[in-house]
């Protein structure tokens, strides 16, 4: 997940749009499973199934089986509860991100450009092998991870690259994008990154005249709609967006980067922009690696004995294994909750949508020491 650089060159994303919270009530992380836990990962006790109250997604609909029958990967609602009774009395406002400076146009849709094109990349930034995290200094500030792929970007455009051309995004080499991401380490998955890249311009340059808004001004004004909402037909026809998992013979639906583009779009001009989402409560949380970080910390989620050890060495956990399925499937169930415990507590007006909560945790977490696990993948 990546922030915008506001103009100007000063920051005002999340980071210092969440400075003014409250201060965090640390809870110690979870080092060791405990003993019913491990229990249930045995098949010795159960322990009953609290679902979230439905919300019209198709992806927190898909999470059942991978909840139920979970070896892994546990959540605990009594700490969901815990974490709502100090949280639901922070801000958690509604962001509205500020634009990029890497748009010299004020034109809305070149914005959403921007944000789309970016967030298509907006992969693991963290070197598999040193576990060093991709750092940019630019603009007198210093930038990590998705920030600093942002930078980046922001760099290129106010260099003359046509970032935003789909034309130019499905035929770039390989070594102007090494010239473009040159920094403290060379960007992690760049070849998939490429990849990615070709096959988004290309589809946009065919049926879009290159642009992203292009292809959002054909779609109705909602994440879905029996087929043709924004998120499903993202999944459709950009390949890269279509984040479906197997679990014991079901279909797990995550949708991460289709979801997050079009937050952050929709954050960035609620009311008027070109990104309007009718159903935009519709939305769960965007499951990467930090994420479940957050969630392990705060001792909502934790996991079983040899996912804890394998995430602590940092083994590298196979994209679509069972244990990736269940860490990225748990982060959206735990999340769920969360979001209905917190609105318990706080009045009717100040009432909150699950990318909320989900901003809160990213914020906090994503420049955390804490080992994430570790999935090559361009899911997230």
């Amino acid at each position: 997940m990546y922030r915008v650089l506001a103009q100007g060159g000063a920051m005002n994303g999340r980071r210092d749009f969440l400075k003014a919270l409250s201060a965090l009530s640390l809870v110690a992380p979870v080092h060791r499973v405990p003993s019913f836990v491990r229990a249930i990962a045995s098949g010795e006790g159960s322990a009953p199934l609290r679902w979230p109250k439905p919300i019209g997604s198709p992806v927190l609909e898909s999470l059942r089986p991978a909840i139920e029958h979970s070896r892994d990967v546990f959540t605990h609602v009594d700490k969901i509860v815990e974490v709502a009774g100090w949280m639901a009395y922070e801000e958690l406002a509604m962001p509205v991100y500020p634009v990029p400076t890497g748009v010299k146009s004020t034109d809305p849709n070149d914005v959403v450009d921007l944000i789309l094109v970016a967030n298509s990349i907006d992969t693991a930034f963290t070197d598999f092998t040193t576990h060093v995290k991709f750092q940019v200094d630019y603009e007198g500030q210093h930038w990590s991870d998705s920030d600093a792929m942002f930078a980046c970007l922001n760099r290129a455009m106010n260099d003359g690259v046509p970032m935003l051309d789909g034309k130019f995004l499905a035929k770039v080499a390989r070594p102007e994008l090494e010239r473009i991401f040159a920094d403290n380490i060379p960007m992690p998955m760049l070849d998939e990154k490429l990849e990615v890249l070709h096959q988004v311009g290309s589809v946009l340059a065919e049926k879009y005249d290159g642009r992203f808004h292009n292809f959002i001004k054909s779609c109705p004004p909602l994440l879905y709609d029996r087929g043709n909402g924004l998120v499903e037909r993202m999944a459709k026809e950009f390949p890269r967006f279509n984040d479906v998992s197997p679990y014991d013979g079901n279909e797990i639906k995550f949708y991460k980067l289709a979801q997050l583009g079009l937050w952050f779009a929709y954050a960035t001009y609620p009311k008027s922009g070109p990104v309007q989402l009718n159903d935009v409560d519709k939305m769960t949380t965007f499951p990467d690696y930090i994420v479940p970080v957050a969630l392990r910390l705060l001792g909502i989620n934790s996991y079983s004995p040899a996912l804890e050890k394998a995430i602590d060495s940092y083994q590298m956990i196979p994209r679509n294994s069972t244990q990736e399925v269940e860490i990225r499937a748990h982060s959206v169930y735990a999340t769920a909750l969360l979001r209905e415990e917190i609105n318990k507590i706080r009045p009717a007006d100040v009432q909150v949508i699950i990318p909320q909560v989900n901003e809160r945790l990213w914020t906090h977490y994503h420049t955390t020491f804490w080992p994430h696990h570790l999935t090559r993948t361009i899911m997230y």
